[in-house]
């Protein structure tokens, strides 16, 4: 595997593969990775011949109260994996390669509607700066498609919805949320978490498990989602949102079957999100 940190060796390389006619594809991260991210390198492969990996801690993405100095940077551990997972390609650039001008004259890409509210709400500026990240790497890689994990529900509908809207000639895959054994979904920020903490994670699926249950069993939304966040402060939780939504992220309507039910909550200083997708009965 190839590490490479400048645009213009970044553009010579991908110009190779190209040439040989060779498709590509494009899998973003922020580094500190864990399972959930090979499993996107692993999709990858199955889409295209050559995996180009990015790691960017983006700041354009975090808010001024956010851990952006705190996030964990592990790019040599990141770099061992990535080539154990069969990545072809990292892109690692600094924050002056992509964004030269500086944060205050960058460019901003901003998609609406599905943006707003849930984390969109809680992180106000947030998805402005994913959106404007991806639509940077989408321009230097120009891939063939491009992987992203399903945990960050509203992140791939904000992504689905860019590509569509700017006409971006990429296949977005969705990858399934990979967790631990006791049902916590994998994130780079589940180690902030102290023992007692991570002890109690896992209960933030469990209590999504149990409205699921409940909704597709014929129980009434409002009451549902009524008795969510309750059980998640017994649990330690101070919950953010708890939300059933259409696959789409549109509200719910008396017509919807396949629905997605999303959360973000937090534990101590640590903030977890997860989602489970569902079917209301008739």
């Amino acid at each position: 595997m190839r590490t490479l940190r400048d645009i213009p060796a970044l553009r010579e390389t991908l110009g190779a593969y190209r040439r040989r006619g060779q498709r590509i594809a494009l899998v973003p991260t922020m580094g500190n990775l864990h399972a959930g991210h090979l499993a996107l390198v692993e999709a990858a492969r199955r889409h295209a011949d050559v995996v180009v990996a990015t790691i960017f801690v983006n700041p354009l993405q975090f808010g001024p109260s956010e851990d952006l100095d705190a996030y964990p940077r592990t790019l040599i551990d990141d770099q061992a994996r990535l080539e154990v997972a069969g990545c072809d390609l990292l892109f690692a650039p600094d924050t002056a390669m992509l964004y030269p001008r500086g944060l205050g004259q960058q460019t901003r890409v901003c998609v609406p509607i599905v943006s707003e509210g849930l984390c969109g709400g809680a992180r106000p500026g947030h998805f402005d700066g994913v959106s404007t990240v991806v639509s940077i790497l989408f321009n230097l890689v120009q891939p063939d498609t491009a992987c992203f994990g399903e945990k960050d529900y509203q992140q791939l509908a904000v992504i689905r919805k860019l590509v569509e809207d700017l006409h971006f000639p990429i296949e977005i895959v969705g990858v399934p949320i990979v967790r631990a054994e006791d049902g916590l979904a994998l994130s780079s920020r589940n180690g902030y978490l102290d023992p007692d903490q991570r002890a109690a994670a896992p209960r933030l699926y469990r209590t999504l498990c149990e409205l699921r249950d409940a909704l597709e069993a014929g129980e009434p939304v409002a009451a549902a989602l009524e008795t969510g966040p309750a059980r998640l402060r017994e649990s330690g939780f101070e919950p953010d949102y708890l939300e059933l939504r259409a696959l789409d992220l549109t509200p719910v309507t008396a017509t919807t079957r396949d629905a997605v039910l999303l959360a973000a909550a937090r534990l101590g200083p640590t903030r977890l999100i997860d989602n489970l997708t569902l079917t209301l009965p008739r």
